[in-house]
């Protein structure tokens, strides 16, 4: 298929999660990929894994709370391909910790990779939208923790939800310029990586002071997998959704639509 034939997309946090099926997704559909993250292992292998699946991509390292890495990411994906069409702000810092326990230096951290991150990169991708006349699409990747009150992760709910109004503004403002603004929302995420599924317990059930049972909960009967949201975000990327922006496609099972006392499949 090829609804992203000759787009170039940036992609932060391109971990083997959901920033790496995105943009692998994004390759398969014929979109060329600029694959960043903060650590050398996980920007070259998502490239790689885009490279196999027969994409053109390129790893960039960097920190996304640094305005010089956004600028270097935007400027080495115009020289080599000559514009941005797409891109996903994907870059988050998993610190579950509650309003009682995180420190406020993590807290403000967590923030700024979140919220600080998504700000650079947009700003530096529509400058160069506006600058090469693109009508280009932005994705914010957000999370159910943004719609809802999940006690014990304090700063990953606040900056998700913040992405939530930062995508419904800066669509307002980037409108007349025909550069769409857009927020994707997964859920509780089975790794399809063998790698992470032995470093990590699947998020099914979690025990400690917030038990929380993500699977039970769900009405589909299971946690979705990265590529579950790969559609999603193909969609938001690509021409067909042209007359979509300041809004958000929700793949979590029908997690955030269900009535809170309700169980599924409770005997």
């Amino acid at each position: 298929m090829n609804r992203l034939r000759d787009k170039v997309a940036i992609v932060t946090g391109a971990s083997p999660n959901i920033g790496g099926a995105i943009a692998r997704g994004f390759a398969l559909e014929g979109a060329r990929v600029v694959c960043t993250d903060v650590t050398d292992t996980a920007a070259k292998a998502c490239a790689a894994r885009v490279e196999e699946a027969g994409g053109e991509a390129f790893p960039v390292v960097g920190d996304v709370t640094d305005p010089d890495h956004a600028a270097d990411v935007v400027e080495r994906a115009e020289e080599r391909w000559g514009r941005v069409d797409v891109l996903v702000n994907n870059a988050v810092w998993f610190n579950q910790k509650g309003l009682l326990t995180m420190p406020l230096a993590e807290y403000r951290r967590q923030l700024d990779v979140i919220l600080g991150g998504a700000f650079l990169f947009t700003r530096a991708v529509a400058e160069s939208m506006i600058r090469n006349g693109v009508a280009g699409s932005v994705i914010n990747v957000l999370s159910t923790a943004a719609w809802q009150g999940q006690p014990g992760n304090i700063g990953y709910c606040t900056g998700k939800s913040g992405l939530v109004n930062f995508t419904r503004s800066a669509a307002m403002e980037l409108a007349e310029h025909g550069i769409r603004v857009n927020g994707l929302t997964p859920t509780a995420t089975l790794p399809e990586d063998p790698e992470i599924l032995r470093r990590t317990a699947a998020p099914s059930a979690t025990p400690g002071a917030w038990s929380m049972d993500f699977t039970g909960q769900l009405p589909m009967g299971r946690l979705p997998t990265p590529r579950d949201y790969v559609p999603a975000a193909v969609l938001l990327a690509s021409d067909d959704a042209a007359m979509i922006t300041g809004t958000n496609i929700t793949v979590d099972g029908g997690a955030t639509a269900k009535y809170w006392p309700w169980t599924p499949r409770a005997s």
